[in-house]
């Protein structure tokens, strides 16, 4: 029986046997995206195919209450040696989108299975459609690259040439994607040495005793957290900008209910599954981890020094509804499920903040971009593709301090790759990196700063993917008196008479001496304005970070000469009425809410939650295409008689057919 101490020796252990194999990987990868932005995982993951040990400062942070089972249970006969791999997201929903590729394998010991190490690795790309493999356009999974189920990769110590050989036929840069490959076997291969010596040190029944004990600790941990929580029930609502090439906006909703020790995660009402890429393959299992990524932020600000693995989500349970966007069923694209995520991160955010608002930030930017670049290198005439930088944005105010700059917090995994690696590597020019002015939420703790980027491209057809476009309509949203953040945007040419504003187009072809410029959202400001410090202002506007006009218009601080006019000031904030908001969206949510009210909103989920799932999304598209000139619940009703009058086949949703009976 481990006593606190000694179960504290084992975590150790194993952080460090995870930290080692993320050292490994990240020092032999070949892609730039793997060994410096560092978008991959690694794992120790006990006999059931639960994960218990993860590295704390090296790579994605999304996957610590992965679970494994149903891909191992996928394959039979494991053997010493032998690694399993899949990228295909509808076999066994570990793998979530098909460029990440999971790989798992079995430790022995005295001839039985007494672990697996595990892991992925985001692939630069998988073939399909476009460079990089996504794009929120895609309409079915086929698209999005070639995909493998659940299969052994490395037989007894000996890589599948065939396998290898189907994957370089059909991705655009196979070296760099064997190359990865490689490196994360050897990653599982050093796990799988750090958890033999585990054993040899700590004796085989007690690793297994501790690998359980680890998550029963996790999981009170959880629960010591949710009973500081007051009972009761709230209600989150945001919104992806766009749910397809239609661009209608996507609602996530959330009712959380937390009573005890225990919370419920309802998303009924959330849209139904998308004619896009958007959608989360989380096959409706109640405790996926892509469904619980920010209740793993909300657990560690509360108390950082949680652990991190499978346990934190026994005290969880969530309901997605099939035929949703966070439930798809196949052939659904899901290649940027990672754009919902962030949004369903803001909504799990934004329902906590109901339930405990002064012990958490306000929101962050929530747009962790990531640019692509597939290019001709005039130099050696190669094709080159390669991922530029994340362009992930502000985070979120927090009770204490200003949001951190540039960092979105929720995504601040994704590291920067320093310019001269990526202009060494990808034939671009760097003309901007840095952070946006007047980009973070205004408040007595200011939201963090947009990050902003610009490159000029020099080969004719070049082509960009920007995956996870968002947050240019919807803000990040300010919390109690705290104002909502800057948008986010992207153009080419930005100053030239050639000039184009994309939005949240994520695929652009750029020719010879074009620029894009992208500008992430800022993070939301937390607490009211008028209450910051005249000189934290000051310093501000000195950093660059803030603008005279946005000190006096936001913060009622008046500069002159590069100092407060203190009089001025003080009779300007005197002037003005402070702000006891929980919430501050910006007038963009606001005025699409005047229209559609959430009655309106509720209204439709009902509608579309009686139509066949096939129906659903066109119906959706068809009812937004009406409601010009429409308000409200009667709006959504008007339009809906107007689809049913102009498309006989539909059949008939349960609200209309019971109001007919009526």
């Amino acid at each position: 029986m481990f006593d606190p101490l000694n179960l504290q020796v084992f975590a150790n252990h194993t952080r460090a046997a995870a930290e080692n194999m993320a050292y490994t990987l990240q020092r032999t990868a070949h892609s730039a995206f793997v060994k410096e932005t560092e978008d991959f995982t690694v794992m120790l993951i006990n006999r059931r195919g639960e994960t218990f040990g993860v590295p704390m400062g090296l790579g994605a942070t999304w996957y610590p209450g992965l679970t494994y089972t149903r891909a191992i249970e996928m394959i039979d006969d494991y053997k010493p040696g032998d690694v399993a791999f899949t990228n295909d997201p509808y076999s066994c929903f570990v793998a979530t989108h098909a460029p990440d590729t999971h790989l798992w394998k079995p430790v022995f010991y005295d001839g039985e299975i007494i672990a697996w190490t595990g892991g992925h690795i985001h692939n630069t790309d998988m073939g399909g459609a476009v460079p990089a493999s996504l794009s929120r356009a895609l309409t079915e999974i086929h698209q999005e690259g070639i995909r493998f189920p659940p299969m052994k990769l490395v037989n007894e110590g000996v890589f599948d040439d065939d396998i290898l050989k189907i994957m370089r036929t059909n991705v655009r840069k196979p070296d760099l994607n064997v190359g990865d490959i490689k490196a994360l076997v050897g990653a599982l291969n050093t796990g799988e040495r750090k958890i033999l010596a585990m054993v040899e040190k700590f004796g085989k029944e007690a690793f297994l005793e501790g690998a359980d004990a680890l998550l029963d600790h996790a999981e009170a941990q959880a629960r010591d957290l949710l009973r500081a929580m007051p009972d009761g029930t709230w209600e989150f609502v945001d919104y992806a900008d766009e749910d397809s090439v239609e661009a209608n906006p996507c609602r996530l909703k959330l009712t959380l209910t937390i009573k005890g020790d225990e919370a419920l995660l309802d998303f009924t009402g959330s849209d139904p599954q998308l004619g896009s890429s958007l959608n989360v393959p989380s096959g409706g299992d109640p405790r996926h981890t892509m469904l619980l990524v920010g209740v793993y932020y909300v657990l560690y600000t509360l108390n950082p020094k949680i652990l991190l693995n499978t346990g934190l989500t026994r005290p969880f349970t969530c309901i997605a509804p099939k035929g949703s966007v966070l439930n798809p069923i196949a052939p659904a694209a899901v290649g940027m499920r990672s754009l919902t995520c962030a949004r369903l991160r803001s909504v799990i955010f934004g329902a906590f903040c109901r339930a405990v608002p002064e012990k958490l930030p306000a929101a962050p930017a929530g747009n962790n971009c990531i640019v692509n670049v597939m290019t001709t290198d005039e130099r050696t005439g190669r094709t080159v593709i390669a991922a530029v930088n994340p362009v992930v944005g502000g985070g979120g105010a927090m009770p204490h301090r200003d949001g951190t700059n540039g960092s979105g917090a929720d995504a601040a995994y994704l590291k920067n790759t320093p310019i001269e690696i990526t202009e060494t590597e990808v034939p671009i020019e760097f003309i901007k990196y840095g952070l946006a002015k007047d980009s973070g939420g205004a408040g007595r703790w200011r939201g963090g700063l947009a990050t902003e980027m610009a490159f000029r491209v020099f080969a004719p057809g070049s082509r960009i993917t920007a995956r996870n476009r968002d947050r240019s309509f919807f803000r990040p949203w300010g919390l109690l008196g705290g104002r909502a953040a800057g948008l986010s945007d992207m153009t080419v040419n930005p100053g030239r008479e050639d000039y184009r504003r994309l939005g949240n187009i994520d695929t652009a072809v750029l020719q010879p001496g074009d620029v894009l410029e992208i500008r992430s959202a800022g993070g939301g400001g937390r607490g009211d304005p008028l209450d910051r410090e005249t000189w934290r202002v000051a310093r501000d506007v000195a950093r660059g970070y803030v603008s005279p006009e946005a000190a006096e218009r936001d913060y009622g601080v008046v500069i002159r000469d590069g100092l407060v006019d203190e009089v001025v000031t003080a009779a300007l904030r005197a002037s003005r009425s402070k702000s006891t908001a929980h919430f501050h969206y910006g007038p963009e949510r606001e005025g699409y809410e005047a229209q559609w009210t959430p009655g309106a909103y509720d209204l439709l989920t009902e509608i579309l939650a009686g139509l066949p799932i096939h129906w659903r999304f066109f119906t959706k598209t068809e009812i937004f295409r009406r409601m010009k000139g429409r308000v409200g619940p009667d709006g959504v009703a008007a339009a809906l008689s107007d689809v049913s009058a102009r498309f006989k086949e539909m059949p008939r949703p349960a609200i209309e057919t019971k109001e007919a009976a009526e």
